[in-house]
């Protein structure tokens, strides 16, 4: 439902009902009416616009933002400001950023509860954050503000970076850790490079990403402190301790991958976005990482427990994807522990059992209501994984166990149907009677775009996309190709070959046709049908020169460039149009009849002859008119009479009057 107080931004946004407020800005649910869609629209609180440099950084990598485009990264579609009227009745403007509406939730929604992420989504999770880092990083674009509240989980599973652009401006103003609140909350993943005001890099994000690591694989941030100064100082001076001392499951790899991400020094982290998510993939998959051990960085932050009751042998194993309860049986000074078990205080637990079987003939190990002997446990297969449901079964039931499905997930490496991983895994000991939760392949989760899906319509590339998992977006402009014909994919993002995950939507650009056309034959063409003709051949009409010349007036004589010529679309084409007037050749006189006649014929002009004697010699033109470098009108009607000489006159009685002869033109004759 349309907000009741709903306005409008630039004449375009419609600013509805309020879908989430920070520190430093409220974000809107809006709509845009010149696209017709859904978008969310982020302000900057009154207070913080009216820091000019904020204003203007803001302004700047909000542009950045905008060019950005990844499917790991909200799409930014427009900034603008507008002007508010404050409480003392001045006038602030307020920027505003439009931005990609994501239906989900944020991964601060996610451990709200302080509970830790099952270790395979919190790889994802943070997988994906540095594929968007990756992308902008080559964009000279740094984050600087990487925390849960700025990474979205969408409805269908993927992970969206926000907030590009704002971060930098925010941290770059003159805000100081006491000063906001925003400050305030981004203080638990400060790099230490941040918090001692120095100039970041890329890398600085890279220690971010390792903190959210941290909280989501053990429910809680490394370092915690009553004020943000508190937290910063810790980042500067302490060492976080590793992962698995707060949460057991978590492998060895993992533990390295994000101490390296943690290093104080940032010579010492990952290199990039790029080669820490490797890493991370590696981790997964039970390879060597390219990170040290974790006594490489010192010993970790100290925890203390309290010495609990030993848990039930059955309650020591890895908990299944599906989020179950299970006791606490460990205490620590910092926050609420998550769900998964403390090694601290397992350690604690054995050494009780141990102390307690020997002093108390086992009672503990063997006696009462307590877990069975080693003799009644059965060790689940390790041949599982690869196995169908229906293998599993038959492989399970002779040792007294049962078989539960716990979900599915695309896997690269397990063939689709078959099993990935087992809860317990295969070689523990369990009770007979214990129920296996499998986890099944749902099939390759990425997917290769197919290279010959240029030169195909849009629907049939939309297909093609559709049948391998993904989806297609066509894109609003047009690219040109000498290659593809028009109205035919030219050009995808990402491009044909690479891979790409299940469902991931693939913009496909269009041709517009050949990006270069040869001039077109413009002779004999008013102005008119010569505009006709360039504007079909996607050429423009450029400079018009009128010239003089044997042509009818107002065609076209020539173009610039020439006739056949190849040039760019879009090019200009200067155009010379004929005046319709012939200029007279200067310098005829003296020259004989014969070439002057010839002279003049080719210059499209009638030539008269009128022959009188004159001091020059026989046949040599002595004038004519009009005369030479004046200009007569181009066909019949532009005539020129030459006087041609017979030669000296003989002297004859003075007789004025005598006919037969003709005086020459006098200088300026005939007007000219």
């Amino acid at each position: 439902m349309v907000d009741s107080m709903a306005h409008h931004l630039g004449g375009r946004y419609e600013v509805r009902s309020l879908i989430g407020r920070g520190g430093m800005a409220e974000v809107n649910l809006g709509f845009d009416t010149r696209l017709n869609r859904i978008v969310a629209i982020k302000r900057l609180r009154t207070d913080l616009a009216r820091d000019s440099v904020f204003q203007a950084r803001f302004r700047r990598e909000a542009q950045s933002a905008a060019s950005l485009n990844h499917p790991n990264i909200v799409a930014v579609y427009d900034t603008s400001e507008e002007d508010v009227i404050t409480p003392d009745g001045s006038t602030v403007s307020v920027p505003y950023i439009v931005m990609e509406y994501v239906e989900g939730h944020t991964v601060k929604d996610l451990l709200s509860d302080g509970t830790a992420v099952p270790i395979d989504e919190a790889v994802e999770i943070a997988s994906g954050v540095l594929s968007a880092l990756a992308y902008a990083h080559t964009a000279n674009l740094v984050h600087r503000d990487i925390k849960p509240g700025n990474i979205m989980l969408t409805n269908d599973g993927k992970v969206k970076v926000m907030d590009f652009g704002i971060a930098r401006a925010l941290t770059d103003s003159q805000a100081t850790m006491t000063q906001t609140n925003a400050v305030v909350g981004t203080a638990q993943y400060l790099s230490p490079e941040q918090a001692r005001g120095e100039q970041v890099d890329p890398r600085s994000d890279l220690y971010a990403v390792g903190v959210l690591l941290f909280e989501l694989l053990t429910g809680q941030p490394p370092f915690r402190g009553d004020s943000a100064v508190s937290v910063a100082y810790q980042h500067v001076s302490s060492l976080p301790p590793a992962p698995s001392t707060l949460a057991a499951d978590v492998p060895e790899s993992l533990d390295r991958v994000v101490m390296k991400a943690m290093a104080k020094d940032p010579a010492d982290r990952y290199e990039s976005a790029a080669v820490m998510r490797t890493d991370l993939t590696r981790a997964m998959h039970g390879m060597d990482v390219d990170a040290p051990a974790t006594e490489v960085w010192g010993a970790p932050s100290e925890v203390t427990a309290t010495i609990p009751m030993p848990p039930p042998v059955s309650a020591m194993r890895a908990r299944p994807t599906e989020t179950t309860t299970a006791p606490s049986f460990a205490q620590v000074t910092t926050p609420e522990a998550p769900e998964r078990k403390k090694p601290v205080a397992l350690l604690v637990s054995l050494v009780v059992l141990l102390v307690l079987a020997l002093v108390g003939g086992g009672f503990l190990l063997f006696g009462g209501d307590t877990p069975q002997s080693d003799e009644t446990l059965v060790e689940v297969p390790r041949n599982l994984v690869n196995m169908t449901q229906d293998e599993a079964r038959r492989t399970l039931e002779p040792l007294g166990l049962k078989f539960a499905l716990g979900g599915e997930e695309n896997s690269d490496t397990v063939e689709k149907g078959r099993i990935i991983r087992t809860s317990p895994e295969g070689g523990q000991s369990v009770k007979p009677g214990e129920t296996i939760i499998a986890t099944i392949s749902m099939g390759p989760n990425s997917v290769v775009i197919p290279t010959d899906i240029l030169g195909k319509s849009f629907d049939e590339a939309k297909k093609m996309l559709e049948d391998l998992g993904l989806t297609a977006e066509k894109d609003t402009e047009t690219v040109p190709s000498d290659e593809i014909e028009k109205d035919k994919v030219a050009k995808t993002n990402p491009s044909p070959g690479q891979k790409v995950k299940g469902g991931s939507p693939v913009k496909l650009t269009l041709s517009s046709g050949p990006d270069s056309v040869n001039v077109p034959d413009l002779s004999n063409m008013n102005q008119d049908q010569a505009r006709d003709a360039l504007t079909a051949k996607g050429l423009i009409v450029g400079n018009v020169e009128i010239i003089d010349g044997p042509y009818a007036k107002g065609l076209i004589v020539s173009s610039e460039p020439a006739f056949g010529e190849s040039v760019k679309k879009n090019s200009t084409i200067k155009l010379m149009i004929a005046s319709g007037d012939v200029v007279i050749p200067s310098g005829l006189e003296g020259r004989t009849e014969d070439e002057v006649v010839t002279a003049l014929t080719e210059s499209g002009l009638t030539v008269d002859v009128n022959y009188q004697p004159n001091e020059a010699a026989k046949d040599i033109v002595f004038a004519t008119s009009p005369k030479g470098g004046q200009k007569v009108p181009f066909g019949p009607s532009g005539r020129v009479t030459i006087f041609v000489s017979t030669g000296p006159q003989q002297q004859q009685p003075s007789n004025p009057g005598a006919p037969g002869v003709q005086t020459p033109p006098s200088p300026g004759a005939n007007g000219n």
